[in-house]
């Protein structure tokens, strides 16, 4: 298990709890082992960041972005989280809200393809 941040702990529920619809969706699909038998966890708390999805057997972290990603601040954020999660030794894969919305198996093929 990488770096838990124990200060996220409460932010990390409060977020299982407001997911968004595409990650509702997407967790149906992860959740109870449904990829390859593995395990993935939902708004982990890793260093200083709460990560959507987190697979420690794939040293895998899944994102659904909605549009605050897509700004010059969020590409930024996202670049210096994206970097410090790779230096633990975790690929990062990002997906739209709409990839998943629209796109739910083309999106589990790609993930499934990473955590082989």
């Amino acid at each position: 298990m990488k770096p838990y941040n124990k200060n996220l702990k409460q932010a990390s529920r409060e977020l299982r709890n407001n997911m968004t619809e595409a990650e509702k969706l997407l967790w149906s699909r992860l959740r109870g082992k449904q990829i390859l038998g593995l395990q993935f966890y939902r708004q982990k708390p890793i260093l200083n960041f709460i990560v959507d999805f987190y697979c420690p057997v794939a040293n895998l972290v899944i994102e659904c972005d909605g549009g605050q990603h897509y700004t010059i601040e969020g590409l930024e954020t996202d670049s210096i989280r994206d970097v410090a999660l790779a230096e633990l030794g975790l690929r990062v894969l990002r997906f739209n809200n709409g990839q998943v919305l629209l796109q739910l198996e083309d999106v589990v093929n790609t993930i499934t393809s990473h955590c082989n």
